[in-house]
């Protein structure tokens, strides 16, 4: 398919990853309400079910995302994204409808798998792509996210204000939307040629990075890609309860500076990303992000003026860099027919970190600003998100290089 074949197509992958990243903010506003609504329980008890809720998601993420890459490198990416779709449409009914905190419940755990579809979008954009075009077309999967991250808890936020349940029929309309799109402009990419058979033993996290991790130097690079994702989870965990309790920032401003961190990500992934890796290639920008990030967390962790960390908030993602730099190399170490497994992982171990990250860095910010505590410093889980960007920087230095597949990676 030529460049100009690939528009609509391309598009339409866009506004598939845009509505996954909508998905997750749409309903952050939300969510205390309905379950107060469901439940008829206080925000303490709303707070914990919302966080059984985040983590039913997140593991079904991490469970489904090879499952769903291998199905669609057997089956095809087109029947895989658009059954996806329709579920995705049909989930967001059954929460609009919800009576019971365990129908709610069921549904996030559907909403997990039906998320695991940005794997197969990402596998379309690898078929689609020559091997040069990959780092950057990656890059606007980040962006898509960024997007979506800035609109998602705007249009939530809004349309709450209409009741708890409007945001989740407003989403089931955009899926549906969507899915009819897709059906008219989505070709199918998997040919015979690439076409893999589906084996159960590899349609899981375990036996996935058996067959990933075989592959020369990818191994690491798993490893450095959940550290790093580990890290960049710090916003959306702790980002509202760190500004509030030491600058005493209000829910709106949080949300300001939440979407000018988007903004940032998304100009930077959908833009910027093709000029660095141009200049720098991808392996230096690998290196250029982790040294960014490492300088911007550690200012954040010690920087106590509330204006100087509004102004640093759209800078930061400057360094959102590392991910599709790393998508780059490891695409192009997997086989064709095993781009749709790889993706899968890759989309496991992105959820095995929003399932950690959360819990560590919440305990930790805990622990250094409770009464008590021998030493306050709320920056402290940006300091170990800073340490976490050295350690990466040692895993991909140490990575093994031999053979000319490794040497074609970078």
């Amino acid at each position: 398919m030529s460049d100009k074949e690939n528009r609509l197509p391309i598009v339409f992958i866009l506004i598939t990853l845009v509505l996954d990243a909508i998905g997750i903010g749409l309903i952050l506003p939300v969510m205390p309400d309905l379950i107060k609504d469901i439940e008829g329980v206080g925000l303490s008890d709303a707070a914990v079910w919302g966080g059984i809720l985040a983590t039913c998601f997140a593991i079904m993420q991490f469970l489904c995302g090879p499952l769903i890459g291998g199905l669609s490198d057997r089956f095809g990416r087109r029947p895989i994204l658009l059954l996806s779709l329709a579920t995705m449409a049909l989930d967001y009914v059954v929460m609009a409808l919800a009576g019971s905190i365990w129908l709610l419940l069921a549904a996030r755990v559907v909403g997990g798998v039906t998320a695991s579809t940005q794997a197969t979008a990402s596998a379309f954009l690898a078929d689609i792509s020559k091997p040069e075009q990959k780092a950057a077309r990656f890059g606007m999967v980040g962006a898509s996210f960024g997007i979506g991250f800035v609109i998602g808890p705007l249009i939530g936020g809004f349309l709450g204000e209409l009741g708890p349940r409007a945001p989740f029929w407003a989403a089931a309309v955009l899926a549906t939307a969507n899915l009819t799109f897709g059906w008219f402009v989505l070709p199918e990419t998997v040919t015979d040629r690439i076409r893999r058979k589906f084996e159960w033993r590899r349609a899981n996290p375990l036996g996935a990075f058996r067959q990933i991790g075989a592959l020369p130097g990818v191994r690491p690079l798993l490893l450095l890609f959940f550290l790093y994702e580990f890290a960049m989870w710090i916003y959306p965990a702790i980002w509202a309860y760190f500004t509030q309790y030491r600058f005493g920032w209000s829910p709106g401003t949080v949300g300001i500076s939440l979407a000018m961190f988007g903004i940032g990500v998304a100009a930077v992934q959908g833009g910027l990303i093709r000029v660095i890796l141009k200049v720098l290639g991808e392996r230096v920008t690998v290196w250029y992000g982790l040294s960014y990030n490492f300088v911007a967390f550690l200012a954040i962790g010690f920087v106590d003026s509330s204006t100087a960390v509004l102004v640093m908030t759209p800078l930061i993602a400057l360094g959102a860099v590392v991910t599709p730099a790393l998508l780059g190399i490891m695409s192009k170490a997997a086989g064709d027919d095993q781009q749709g497994e790889l993706q899968g992982l890759i989309s496991s171990i992105r959820s095995i970190s929003m399932v950690v990250s959360p819990l560590v860095m919440t305990q930790l910010f805990a622990a250094f600003t409770r009464d008590g505590a021998p030493l306050i410093l709320p920056g402290a889980p940006f300091l170990l998100a800073a340490a976490t960007m050295i350690v990466c920087g040692v895993v991909f230095a140490a990575r093994p290089r031999a053979g000319t597949t490794a040497t074609h990676a970078e």
